[in-house]
């Protein structure tokens, strides 16, 4: 405790993150949600008929690839200084 009031800093506004980072977090919790919202669906009404709009390509690419970039966004934000 010594050391810290001795350079200067105090504990109580030292956050380990600043505000980009934040914003760059919400992001990206943002684009996993949406993702995730993305690849639902595509549920069959009758449980024994073939409902091939599971295999689209929102479903298939688009999705998937929104929810890597919304891990990539956390990642980043996470690690940046």
């Amino acid at each position: 405790m010594a050391t810290l009031e001795k350079e200067g800093k105090s504990r109580s506004g030292d956050f380990a993150m600043g505000r980009s980072q934040f914003l760059r977090l919400g992001v990206g919790i943002l684009l996993l949600i949406v993702g995730y919202i993305l690849m639902s669906g595509g549920k069959s009404e009758d449980p024994d008929v073939f409902n091939p709009e599971i295999f689209n390509k929102q479903r298939l690419v688009v999705a998937p690839v929104v929810v890597l970039l919304g891990y990539a966004t956390i990642f980043h934000a996470i690690l940046k200084r």
